[in-house]
């Protein structure tokens, strides 16, 4: 299977794929921090360094990459702080990597990004920030990305909430209440219209470890979770705190935002249902996953009693929060 040699790409395989358009690389290969995908930084013997993106197969079909790819090309073409992938000839962006039984790897090879992750954003950041979501937003809401997922109550809540309270991670004993306060938070969601909102494309993950702050200011990385969703999902995200400050922080977003695009302030009523449809998605995405070696790593008490128990008290806890909103 392609997963299969995902789990074991060689360096070998790498280079092979990363020497494009006349490229020798030196040997040197660098693996970066991605639990989704396998990236590496490659040094060649002239010119800059590249990293080589291997997608994981069964997740995304080529043509949703490519629809990844194109929102790119349209944000760096009006000049957005974003990293599009190059050429590998022919003007294609995505090559293929043939697996042992017939299937294939899909990788692209971007420039190497510099510069450092913001560890504090003063007022004049966020203000910057929210103009370069609103103009990303601008770019987003032009056309769809037809192979791209919506984020909704179904999408995000609903089906995570089944995935988990149906497999095998969560104990038996803790399967029932799991279920019950992940359906009442899906529902709570609906309640809040979170489905009603006009989707258009965005960034999808757009926090601050997505960022980098470079001479020129930010650029925005890693577009893999790109989906169609509300506009507030990736503001909300950049000050995901439920204290004063990240109220003050949202309003400065906004702010900046608002120079650019329109923007109602009603949707940030959205930010605890998106929040709570994060919860059940990173769970659901991890449990997923968890065939990987890598996650299994990452996360050796997943199917432990502790980490369950965790997880509904911390679903619990939103529920609560959203009803005293409401």
């Amino acid at each position: 299977m392609a997963l299969d040699d995902f789990f074991t790409l060689t360096p070998e395989r790498v280079l092979a794929a990363a020497e494009v358009g006349g490229r020798r690389a030196t040997g040197s290969v660098l693996a970066l921090n991605s639990l989704e995908n396998r990236v590496y930084e490659i040094e060649y013997e002239e010119g800059p360094r590249l990293v080589a993106k291997f997608y994981r197969p069964e997740r995304w079909s080529r043509e949703a990459i490519l629809d990844e790819h194109r929102l790119l090309a349209e944000a760096a073409e009006e000049e957005l702080p974003v990293v599009p992938p190059i050429d590998l000839g022919g003007g294609a962006t995505l090559g293929e990597l043939a697996g042992s039984d017939g299937g294939a790897i899909l990788y692209a090879l971007f420039p190497k990004a510099r510069g450092r992750a913001p560890e504090e954003l003063d007022d004049e950041r966020l203000r910057q920030l929210g103009r370069l979501v609103a103009r990303l937003h601008i770019v987003g809401e032009r056309r769809e990305a037809p192979a791209r997922p919506r984020l909704t109550c179904d999408s995000y809540g609903a089906a995570s909430v089944r995935l988990l309270a149906d497999g095998p991670w969560i104990p038996l004993d803790l399967a029932g209440p799991f279920r019950r306060v992940g359906e009442a938070l899906v529902a709570a969601c609906r309640a809040a219209g979170l489905d009603e909102e006009r989707p258009i494309r965005l960034h999808g993950d757009c926090h601050k470890g997505n960022l980098l702050w470079g001479q020129e200011g930010p650029f925005f990385l890693d577009f893999d979770d790109f989906l169609h969703g509300p506009a507030v999902q990736d503001l909300w995200l950049l000050a995901p705190g439920h204290d004063d400050e990240a109220l003050a922080q949202r309003a400065l977003l906004v702010e900046g935002y608002r120079a650019m695009r329109a923007f109602d302030e009603r949707t940030l009523r959205l930010v605890e249902p998106l929040r709570a449809l994060r919860i059940l998605r990173y769970a659901a995405w991890v449990a997923h996953r968890y065939r990987d070696p890598a996650f299994q790593r990452a996360f050796p008490d997943f199917e432990e009693h502790s980490w369950w128990q965790r997880e509904i008290a911390d679903l619990g806890e939103q529920l609560g929060r959203m009803s005293r909103a409401s």
